[in-house]
Protein backbone atom coordinates (compact mmCIF):
# COMPACT_ATOMS: atom_id res chain seq x y z
CA UNK A 1 0.00 0.00 0.00
CA UNK A 2 0.95 3.66 -0.39
CA UNK A 3 3.39 2.50 -3.03
CA UNK A 4 3.28 5.44 -5.41
CA UNK A 5 4.13 8.18 -2.91
CA UNK A 6 6.65 6.01 -1.08
CA UNK A 7 8.38 5.20 -4.33
CA UNK A 8 8.49 8.86 -5.35
CA UNK A 9 9.80 10.18 -2.02
CA UNK A 10 11.74 7.23 -0.67
CA UNK A 11 10.06 7.87 2.67
CA UNK A 12 7.29 6.22 4.61
CA UNK A 13 4.33 8.59 4.01
CA UNK A 14 3.17 10.48 7.09
CA UNK A 15 -0.44 11.25 7.99
CA UNK A 16 -0.93 14.22 10.30
CA UNK A 17 -3.79 13.97 12.80
CA UNK A 18 -4.63 17.43 14.23
CA UNK A 19 -7.23 15.69 16.40
CA UNK A 20 -7.60 12.05 17.48
CA UNK A 21 -9.46 9.71 15.15
CA UNK A 22 -11.14 6.37 15.82
CA UNK A 23 -8.96 3.31 16.34
CA UNK A 24 -10.45 1.54 13.33
CA UNK A 25 -9.26 4.35 11.06
CA UNK A 26 -5.82 4.43 12.68
CA UNK A 27 -5.48 0.69 12.13
CA UNK A 28 -6.44 1.02 8.46
CA UNK A 29 -3.80 3.69 7.87
CA UNK A 30 -1.11 1.75 9.72
CA UNK A 31 -1.97 -1.44 7.85
CA UNK A 32 -1.47 0.60 4.69
CA UNK A 33 2.11 1.30 5.70
CA UNK A 34 1.59 4.90 6.77
CA UNK A 35 3.19 6.68 9.71
CA UNK A 36 0.75 8.51 12.00
CA UNK A 37 1.77 11.85 13.47
CA UNK A 38 -0.62 13.10 16.16
CA UNK A 39 -0.63 16.75 17.16
CA UNK A 40 -0.51 17.26 20.96
CA UNK A 41 -3.55 19.53 20.59
CA UNK A 42 -5.52 21.29 17.87
CA UNK A 43 -4.04 24.75 18.38
CA UNK A 44 -2.86 26.23 15.05
CA UNK A 45 0.67 26.73 16.38
CA UNK A 46 0.90 23.06 17.40
CA UNK A 47 -0.33 21.87 14.02
CA UNK A 48 1.93 24.36 12.23
CA UNK A 49 5.02 22.79 13.77
CA UNK A 50 4.09 19.41 12.25
CA UNK A 51 2.88 20.55 8.83
CA UNK A 52 6.28 20.19 7.07
CA UNK A 53 6.23 16.44 7.83
CA UNK A 54 2.72 15.79 6.51
CA UNK A 55 2.05 13.94 3.28
CA UNK A 56 -1.63 13.73 4.19
CA UNK A 57 -4.01 15.08 6.82
CA UNK A 58 -7.13 13.46 8.26
CA UNK A 59 -9.15 16.45 9.39
CA UNK A 60 -12.02 16.76 11.83
CA UNK A 61 -13.89 20.00 12.57
CA UNK A 62 -11.86 21.38 15.47
CA UNK A 63 -9.30 23.34 13.45
CA UNK A 64 -9.34 25.30 10.20
CA UNK A 65 -6.58 24.66 7.69
CA UNK A 66 -5.86 28.25 6.72
CA UNK A 67 -3.67 29.46 3.89
CA UNK A 68 -0.95 30.18 6.46
CA UNK A 69 -0.97 26.58 7.69
CA UNK A 70 -1.15 25.11 4.21
CA UNK A 71 1.87 27.10 3.07
CA UNK A 72 3.89 25.05 5.55
CA UNK A 73 2.88 21.73 3.98
CA UNK A 74 5.63 21.32 1.42
CA UNK A 75 5.01 17.55 1.13
CA UNK A 76 1.22 17.70 1.40
CA UNK A 77 -0.64 15.53 -1.11
CA UNK A 78 -4.14 15.25 0.29
CA UNK A 79 -6.52 16.43 3.00
CA UNK A 80 -9.34 14.07 3.93
CA UNK A 81 -12.27 15.35 5.98
CA UNK A 82 -14.05 12.99 8.35
CA UNK A 83 -17.32 14.84 7.69
CA UNK A 84 -19.13 16.23 4.69
CA UNK A 85 -18.31 19.96 4.81
CA UNK A 86 -15.21 21.76 3.61
CA UNK A 87 -15.65 25.14 5.29
CA UNK A 88 -12.66 24.52 7.59
CA UNK A 89 -10.27 24.15 4.65
CA UNK A 90 -9.00 27.03 2.52
CA UNK A 91 -9.69 25.29 -0.78
CA UNK A 92 -7.88 27.86 -2.92
CA UNK A 93 -4.75 27.53 -0.79
CA UNK A 94 -4.98 23.74 -0.86
CA UNK A 95 -5.23 23.81 -4.65
CA UNK A 96 -2.26 26.17 -4.87
CA UNK A 97 -0.32 23.71 -2.71
CA UNK A 98 -1.39 20.88 -5.05
CA UNK A 99 -3.31 19.00 -2.35
CA UNK A 100 -6.43 17.00 -3.18
CA UNK A 101 -9.22 17.75 -0.69
CA UNK A 102 -11.81 15.06 -0.17
CA UNK A 103 -14.28 13.91 2.47
CA UNK A 104 -16.32 11.05 3.86
CA UNK A 105 -19.52 12.47 2.43
CA UNK A 106 -22.22 9.81 2.38
CA UNK A 107 -21.04 8.05 5.53
CA UNK A 108 -23.22 10.26 7.73
CA UNK A 109 -26.30 10.60 5.51
CA UNK A 110 -28.74 8.44 7.47
CA UNK A 111 -27.37 9.54 10.85
CA UNK A 112 -27.74 13.28 10.23
CA UNK A 113 -31.14 12.74 8.62
CA UNK A 114 -32.28 10.88 11.75
CA UNK A 115 -31.13 13.79 13.92
CA UNK A 116 -33.01 16.28 11.76
CA UNK A 117 -36.13 14.13 12.00
CA UNK A 118 -35.73 13.91 15.78
CA UNK A 119 -35.59 17.69 16.01
CA UNK A 120 -38.64 18.09 13.78
CA UNK A 121 -40.65 15.65 15.88
CA UNK A 122 -39.46 17.09 19.20
CA UNK A 123 -40.43 20.60 18.11
CA UNK A 124 -43.81 19.59 16.73
CA UNK A 125 -44.69 17.58 19.83
CA UNK A 126 -43.13 20.14 22.24
CA UNK A 127 -41.23 17.34 23.98
CA UNK A 128 -38.69 19.43 25.95
CA UNK A 129 -41.43 21.69 27.30
CA UNK A 130 -43.74 18.84 28.28
CA UNK A 131 -40.84 16.98 29.88
CA UNK A 132 -39.94 20.00 32.03
CA UNK A 133 -43.55 20.61 33.07
CA UNK A 134 -44.08 16.96 34.00
CA UNK A 135 -40.89 16.86 36.10
CA UNK A 136 -42.02 20.06 37.82
CA UNK A 137 -45.26 18.38 38.87
CA UNK A 138 -47.45 20.28 36.42
CA UNK A 139 -49.36 17.34 35.01
CA UNK A 140 -52.08 19.72 33.90
CA UNK A 141 -49.68 20.95 31.23
CA UNK A 142 -51.31 18.31 29.04
CA UNK A 143 -54.22 20.75 28.79
CA UNK A 144 -52.15 23.95 28.61
CA UNK A 145 -50.07 23.23 25.52
CA UNK A 146 -51.07 22.01 22.11
CA UNK A 147 -48.47 20.08 20.12
CA UNK A 148 -49.12 19.86 16.40
CA UNK A 149 -49.67 17.01 13.95
CA UNK A 150 -47.27 16.66 11.05
CA UNK A 151 -49.46 14.57 8.78
CA UNK A 152 -50.78 16.89 6.11
CA UNK A 153 -48.29 19.64 6.99
CA UNK A 154 -45.83 21.05 4.44
CA UNK A 155 -42.10 20.34 4.77
CA UNK A 156 -39.77 22.77 3.02
CA UNK A 157 -36.34 21.34 2.27
CA UNK A 158 -33.56 23.77 1.40
CA UNK A 159 -30.91 21.70 -0.36
CA UNK A 160 -31.78 18.37 -1.99
CA UNK A 161 -28.54 16.46 -1.58
CA UNK A 162 -28.19 13.11 0.15
CA UNK A 163 -29.34 14.26 3.59
CA UNK A 164 -32.05 16.64 2.42
CA UNK A 165 -33.51 13.94 0.19
CA UNK A 166 -33.42 11.40 3.03
CA UNK A 167 -35.29 13.76 5.37
CA UNK A 168 -37.82 14.61 2.67
CA UNK A 169 -38.53 10.97 1.83
CA UNK A 170 -38.98 10.02 5.49
CA UNK A 171 -41.35 12.91 6.13
CA UNK A 172 -43.36 12.14 3.01
CA UNK A 173 -43.56 8.36 3.33
CA UNK A 174 -43.69 7.90 7.11
CA UNK A 175 -45.26 11.13 8.37
CA UNK A 176 -47.57 11.94 5.47
CA UNK A 177 -46.15 15.41 4.89
CA UNK A 178 -46.18 17.27 1.60
CA UNK A 179 -42.71 18.26 0.41
CA UNK A 180 -41.44 21.46 -1.22
CA UNK A 181 -37.81 21.73 -2.34
CA UNK A 182 -35.53 24.64 -3.13
CA UNK A 183 -32.23 23.66 -4.73
CA UNK A 184 -31.03 25.67 -7.74
CA UNK A 185 -28.36 23.06 -8.52
CA UNK A 186 -30.64 20.03 -8.57
CA UNK A 187 -32.33 18.97 -11.79
CA UNK A 188 -35.47 17.05 -10.78
CA UNK A 189 -36.49 13.98 -12.73
CA UNK A 190 -40.02 12.85 -13.36
CA UNK A 191 -39.80 10.46 -10.40
CA UNK A 192 -38.74 13.32 -8.11
CA UNK A 193 -41.67 15.45 -9.22
CA UNK A 194 -44.05 12.60 -8.44
CA UNK A 195 -43.65 13.15 -4.70
CA UNK A 196 -42.03 16.58 -4.22
CA UNK A 197 -42.67 20.08 -5.52
CA UNK A 198 -39.80 22.29 -6.66
CA UNK A 199 -40.05 26.04 -6.19
CA UNK A 200 -38.23 29.26 -5.34
CA UNK A 201 -36.88 29.91 -1.87
CA UNK A 202 -39.41 32.68 -1.28
CA UNK A 203 -42.30 30.42 -2.28
CA UNK A 204 -41.04 27.64 -0.02
CA UNK A 205 -40.68 29.94 2.99
CA UNK A 206 -44.18 31.33 2.59
CA UNK A 207 -45.82 27.90 2.34
CA UNK A 208 -43.85 25.53 4.59
CA UNK A 209 -44.94 24.57 8.10
CA UNK A 210 -41.49 23.10 8.75
CA UNK A 211 -38.24 24.21 7.08
CA UNK A 212 -35.18 21.93 7.17
CA UNK A 213 -31.84 23.30 5.96
CA UNK A 214 -29.37 21.04 4.14
CA UNK A 215 -26.83 23.15 2.26
CA UNK A 216 -23.08 23.69 2.68
CA UNK A 217 -21.72 26.95 4.04
CA UNK A 218 -20.28 28.97 1.15
CA UNK A 219 -20.00 32.70 0.43
CA UNK A 220 -23.25 32.30 -1.51
CA UNK A 221 -25.18 30.60 1.31
CA UNK A 222 -23.83 32.52 4.30
CA UNK A 223 -26.74 34.38 5.89
CA UNK A 224 -29.18 32.59 3.58
CA UNK A 225 -31.96 32.86 6.14
CA UNK A 226 -31.65 36.45 7.30
CA UNK A 227 -34.22 38.65 9.04
CA UNK A 228 -36.23 39.49 5.88
CA UNK A 229 -36.46 35.84 4.85
CA UNK A 230 -37.40 34.69 8.35
CA UNK A 231 -40.15 37.32 8.26
CA UNK A 232 -41.47 35.77 5.02
CA UNK A 233 -41.98 32.39 6.68
CA UNK A 234 -45.44 31.24 7.63
CA UNK A 235 -46.19 32.54 11.12
CA UNK A 236 -45.44 29.87 13.72
CA UNK A 237 -43.44 27.69 11.33
CA UNK A 238 -40.66 25.46 12.64
CA UNK A 239 -37.08 25.55 11.41
CA UNK A 240 -34.29 22.96 11.71
CA UNK A 241 -30.61 23.36 10.81
CA UNK A 242 -28.22 20.39 10.95
CA UNK A 243 -25.91 21.70 8.21
CA UNK A 244 -23.68 24.60 9.21
CA UNK A 245 -23.82 27.63 11.45
CA UNK A 246 -23.74 30.83 9.46
CA UNK A 247 -26.62 29.80 7.22
CA UNK A 248 -29.14 31.41 9.58
CA UNK A 249 -28.83 34.85 11.18
CA UNK A 250 -28.82 33.81 14.85
CA UNK A 251 -29.78 37.23 16.18
CA UNK A 252 -32.71 37.45 13.78
CA UNK A 253 -33.80 33.91 14.59
CA UNK A 254 -33.82 34.64 18.33
CA UNK A 255 -35.98 37.72 17.73
CA UNK A 256 -38.34 35.74 15.50
CA UNK A 257 -38.72 33.08 18.21
CA UNK A 258 -39.42 35.72 20.84
CA UNK A 259 -42.07 37.42 18.70
CA UNK A 260 -43.74 34.14 17.74
CA UNK A 261 -43.00 34.61 14.04
CA UNK A 262 -41.07 31.33 14.27
CA UNK A 263 -42.80 28.68 16.38
CA UNK A 264 -39.70 26.66 17.20
CA UNK A 265 -36.14 26.03 16.07
CA UNK A 266 -33.96 22.92 16.21
CA UNK A 267 -30.34 24.03 15.89
CA UNK A 268 -27.35 21.66 15.84
CA UNK A 269 -24.80 24.11 14.39
CA UNK A 270 -23.72 27.63 15.27
CA UNK A 271 -21.91 30.59 13.73
CA UNK A 272 -19.19 30.18 16.35
CA UNK A 273 -18.65 26.84 18.05
CA UNK A 274 -19.01 26.45 20.89
CA UNK A 275 -21.54 29.30 20.98
CA UNK A 276 -20.50 32.24 23.12
CA UNK A 277 -22.29 32.91 26.39
CA UNK A 278 -24.09 35.90 24.90
CA UNK A 279 -25.56 33.98 21.96
CA UNK A 280 -29.29 34.81 22.15
CA UNK A 281 -30.31 31.32 21.06
CA UNK A 282 -29.03 29.93 24.36
CA UNK A 283 -31.84 31.74 26.17
CA UNK A 284 -34.47 31.48 23.44
CA UNK A 285 -37.71 29.80 24.41
CA UNK A 286 -38.85 27.39 21.74
CA UNK A 287 -35.33 26.45 20.66
CA UNK A 288 -33.89 22.95 20.95
CA UNK A 289 -30.10 23.13 20.80
CA UNK A 290 -27.58 20.32 20.28
CA UNK A 291 -23.75 20.66 20.16
CA UNK A 292 -23.02 19.94 16.48
CA UNK A 293 -23.66 16.30 17.30
CA UNK A 294 -25.96 15.18 14.49
CA UNK A 295 -23.35 12.85 12.99
CA UNK A 296 -21.72 11.78 16.24
CA UNK A 297 -23.30 8.42 16.93
CA UNK A 298 -20.90 5.68 17.93
CA UNK A 299 -21.47 3.93 14.59
CA UNK A 300 -21.25 6.98 12.37
CA UNK A 301 -18.01 8.39 13.75
CA UNK A 302 -16.30 5.11 12.90
CA UNK A 303 -17.78 5.05 9.38
CA UNK A 304 -16.67 8.63 8.71
CA UNK A 305 -13.15 8.14 10.04
CA UNK A 306 -12.62 4.87 8.18
CA UNK A 307 -13.86 6.35 4.91
CA UNK A 308 -11.64 9.41 5.37
CA UNK A 309 -8.68 7.09 5.96
CA UNK A 310 -9.51 5.11 2.84
CA UNK A 311 -9.55 8.31 0.79
CA UNK A 312 -5.99 9.00 2.00
CA UNK A 313 -4.88 5.51 1.01
CA UNK A 314 -6.50 5.92 -2.40
CA UNK A 315 -4.61 9.12 -3.19
CA UNK A 316 -1.27 7.91 -1.87
CA UNK A 317 -1.64 4.68 -3.84
CA UNK A 318 -2.30 6.57 -7.07
CA UNK A 319 -6.06 6.16 -7.27
CA UNK A 320 -8.60 8.89 -7.92
CA UNK A 321 -10.64 9.38 -4.73
CA UNK A 322 -14.33 10.15 -4.64
CA UNK A 323 -15.82 13.49 -3.56
CA UNK A 324 -12.96 15.78 -4.55
CA UNK A 325 -13.82 19.30 -3.38
CA UNK A 326 -11.24 21.03 -5.59
CA UNK A 327 -11.35 19.09 -8.90
CA UNK A 328 -9.22 21.73 -10.63
CA UNK A 329 -6.22 20.40 -8.71
CA UNK A 330 -6.44 17.20 -10.74
CA UNK A 331 -5.22 19.12 -13.79
CA UNK A 332 -1.83 19.58 -12.16
CA UNK A 333 0.98 17.44 -13.51
CA UNK A 334 1.49 15.47 -10.29
CA UNK A 335 -2.05 14.05 -10.47
CA UNK A 336 -2.46 13.26 -14.15
CA UNK A 337 -1.62 9.62 -13.61
CA UNK A 338 -4.39 8.94 -11.09
CA UNK A 339 -6.69 6.13 -12.11
CA UNK A 340 -10.16 5.14 -10.92
CA UNK A 341 -10.22 2.56 -8.14
CA UNK A 342 -12.22 0.19 -10.39
CA UNK A 343 -9.22 0.01 -12.70
CA UNK A 344 -7.08 -1.63 -10.00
Amino acid sequence: MSGRLAAESGLRPTVLLPEPIEEEARALLEQGGLKLLASPDKKPESVAALMPQADAIVLRTGIRLSAELLQLGARLATISRTGAGFDNVDLAAATARGAIVTSSIGANTHTVAEHALALILALAKQLPLLDRETRAGNFRSRYDYRPRDLRGAVLGVIGFGRIGREVARACASSLGMSVLVFDPYFQPREEDRSWAGFCSLEDLLSRADVVSVHVPLTPETRGLLDAPRLARMKKGALIVNTSRGGLIDEQALARALESGQIGGAGIDVFEREPPEAGNPLLAAAGAILTPHAAALTRDCVVRMAVLAAQRVLDVLDGFLPENVANPEVLQQERWRGLKPRAAE
